[in-house]
């Protein structure tokens, strides 16, 4: 079977031309008559008139879920793509032919454990939504709430392990005879495919990113988040609160239901900055098929999310990385973000600034040349990442998730109003999160969050001071230094009086800024 599966792929791969660019690339590397003979060879009997990016999302196609689910995955690595073949992986959407409901019933119970008719009052065999990975039922719970119902495709694992073998051969293959190929680094990209396939098909881990994304968004008219119902779910099967609205592509559909088209476009925006600079979690697969927008009751006008199989998650120092690197492009002071990436340490320390104020310079003035609402900020992301690989930065993972989010909210904002101006509307949005880190409340905060130590570290400082000095003077044996020891333990006591009063005075003096604050 693994033969017949190779000889389909190289079949597939040589009907779209996509042996093509590694042939002629080794061709031209080796300078090998024979192998510029392979390559004319190879182009016998075949007419490839179409891009070369669309050969490659048509051959991904042709070779089923996994090829287009790798095909999606690679698509979000735009600091390694040429634009041409990027854009046309971004079009690849998971148009998969359901499998037959029995088998999900089958799925179901084995995951459950238990029979379909004891687990739901009604449900329906005919899915609703079929993707790569899984698909989705509509249901009944024996308490009357209704539910979507997500079940794994049968026998997947072992599908993907296959195919994945086959997709590093074939990269340790184009690595060894192509330079572009070794540029793009393919067995780092299936590797990040393999971790992304591996999340998904662990539904109880989608079901936690859905729970705290709806922690979150508790109570925020912006978002809805499903509830998950933990008593359904297992790895193979995830139980959620069945939504209800208008896929977000249907423009018209939403304008006839009297949705606010431009306040939803802003929301979009306030919704993403929210979960990267508030939250440090985000949901990193939001293409219009994961979002509905509520056309009735209190969703009407709100954005609900679906799928949750591929978050990121930022630390604060990434943050505050970010935001920073945003406030210094909008203000065009490209020495600061120089200085950011190379106090990160994404860079080498030797790398001289000016050299990479110069990169960055060169890589933005041609898109600030644009009027503002034009300027993508997904864009200008993308152009420093790509300027950043000649100072031989790695761009950490996280940061192109979040990079592929923020076009898509981008191009979902602008879908729906074509004038939205990212820029003023993200632009109060960092400049209060950093309020908030570097400002009065930001300290206030940072106080709150230290003060729960005070106690217990305060006390402890004579101990550890005289156990320093202690382990200082046993191997030198100095008299000056034993007269210290001597005094530092006749004056522990009176040291840690002073210590507790110098506590209360700081707690004093904290609890009268917060007063301040509040008043």
């Amino acid at each position: 079977m693994r033969i017949v599966r190779l000889v389909k792929i190289l079949y597939v791969a040589w009907r779209h031309g996509l042996d093509e660019i590694a042939a002629s690339g080794a061709a031209a590397t080796f300078r090998s008559p024979w192998l510029l003979r392979a390559v004319r060879l190879l182009h016998l009997g075949r007419k490839l008139q179409a891009p070369r990016g669309q050969r490659l999302r048509e051959a991904l196609e042709s070779l089923g879920p996994i090829f287009v689910k790798f095909g999606q995955v690679l698509s979000t690595r735009r600091d390694l793509l040429p634009p041409d073949i990027a854009d046309e992986l971004a079009l690849l959407q998971d148009r998969v032919p359901p499998f037959p409901g029995e088998l999900a019933v089958k799925a179901i119970e084995k995951g459950l454990g238990k029979p379909i008719d004891a687990l739901f009052d009604d449900f329906d065999r005919k899915p609703v939504a079929s993707a790569s990975i899984a698909q989705v039922h509509f249901a009944r719970l024996k308490d009357g709430r209704e539910v979507a119902v997500k079940v794994l495709r049968p026998n997947m694992a072992p599908v993907i392990e296959r195919d994945l073998e086959l997709l590093r051969t074939a990269g340790t293959l184009l690595v060894k005879v192509s330079a572009d190929a070794r540029r793009l680094r393919p067995l780092d990209v299936i590797d990040e495919f393999d971790k992304y396939l591996h999340d998904e098909l662990d539904l109880i881990r989608e079901a936690a990113n859905a729970t705290q994304l709806r922690r979150n968004f508790e109570g925020s008219p912006l978002l809805r988040v499903p509830e998950m119902f933990w008593d359904w779910c297992s790895t193979e099967v995830l139980t959620m609160e069945r939504m209800r609205g208008i896929p977000i592509g249907q423009v018209e559909r939403m304008r006839a239901a009297g949705i606010d088209l431009k306040r939803l476009s802003r929301d979009g925006v306030e919704i993403f900055f929210t979960q990267v600079f508030r939250h440090g979690f985000f949901h990193a697969d939001m293409h219009p098929g994961n979002i509905l927008v509520g056309d009735a009751g209190p969703d009407f006008n709100r954005y609900i999310a679906l799928d949750f199989g591929i978050v990121g998650t930022l630390s604060d120092f990434d943050k505050n990385y970010l935001a920073q690197n945003f406030l210094a492009f909008f203000r065009r002071d490209y020495r600061r973000v120089a200085e950011l990436h190379v106090e990160s340490g994404w860079v080498p320390a030797t790398t001289r600034v000016e050299e990479l104020e110069g990169a960055v310079r060169a890589c933005c003035e041609p898109v600030f040349d644009r009027p503002l609402k034009e300027i993508s900020l997904g864009l200008v992301l993308m152009r420093l990442f790509q300027a950043s690989r000649r100072f031989n930065v790695e761009i950490q993972p996280q940061l192109v998730l979040l990079q592929k989010t923020l076009l898509n909210i981008e191009g979902l904002g602008r879908q729906l109003d074509p004038d939205l101006d990212l820029w003023v509307t993200a632009k109060p949005i960092l400049e209060r999160w950093m309020r908030e880190q570097i400002g009065l409340e930001g300290l206030v905060d940072r106080m709150k969050l230290e003060s729960r130590q005070w106690a217990r570290l305060l006390p402890e400082l004579p101990r550890l001071a005289h156990d320093a000095l202690a382990r200082q003077a046993r191997p030198q044996a100095d008299p000056a230094v034993r007269e210290l020891l001597v005094r530092l333990v006749a004056e522990q006591r009176r040291t840690r009086r002073w210590l507790a009063g110098f506590m209360a005075l700081t707690l004093a003096g904290f609890g009268a800024l917060i007063w301040l604050t509040v008043l």
